[in-house]
């Protein structure tokens, strides 16, 4: 499997550079049009790493004031959703070294279904049990790649630049993670799907 490394320089022309350079500007609609834009995925992004929604909402409203005051420091040599859940992490990171309470993370597909009897419900229930206690044996930082990676659509170059460590830490801890993963399921009695 082949994956692209290249790095996404934004062009001129493009709306995302364009709404940087407004921030920058100090254009109050720009952070506003920013949220309207991105705030669900950042939002997303911290409740799956502080597992608390009251937290993942501080966490997030904490990176935009950090986004507010730095936005001249964006400079578009990556895409501006790289950034800002580069900024999202490091907030979300500092939060929960503040935390005593354990990490936790949500971070599983919903199953879809038209209607589910309650036998398979509880079965998928008890399944997003057993794989949210898998991936709270994963440290912090190994689930937030697999965040990135798997749920934000980063390039694992991208997610290295978030983490702020290099490519090949990225790809180790990705396949560190999916193995942990796969052997704690399986012991689980959990099948693999692929």
């Amino acid at each position: 499997m082949l994956v692209d490394l290249t790095v996404h320089t934004m062009t001129y022309d493009d709306p995302d550079l364009a709404l940087a350079r407004r921030l920058a500007a100090g254009d109050e609609a720009a952070l506003r049009e920013l949220y309207a834009a991105y705030g669900q995925r950042l939002y997303a992004y911290a409740l799956r790493l502080t597992d608390d929604p009251a937290q993942a909402d501080d966490v997030v409203q904490d990176a935009l004031v950090a986004v507010w005051k730095s936005a001249h420091a964006f400079r578009g040599e990556g895409r501006l959703l790289a950034w800002l859940l580069g900024i999202v992490h490091h907030t979300a990171l500092k939060a929960l070294r503040r935390r005593s309470a354990p990490i936790t993370e949500h971070m599983e597909e919903t199953l879809a279904a038209a209607s589910p009897s309650p036998e398979q419900q509880a079965e998928r229930q008890d399944q997003s049990a057993r794989l949210r206690a898998a991936l709270r044996s994963l440290s912090p930082e190994h689930r937030a790649v697999l965040e990135l990676v798997f749920y934000q659509g980063l390039s694992l170059e991208e997610a290295a630049q978030v983490c702020r460590v290099p490519l090949g830490t990225v790809k180790s801890r990705l396949s560190y993670a999916r193995n942990h993963l796969r052997g704690v399921l399986t012991r689980q009695g959990l099948e693999e799907t692929r």
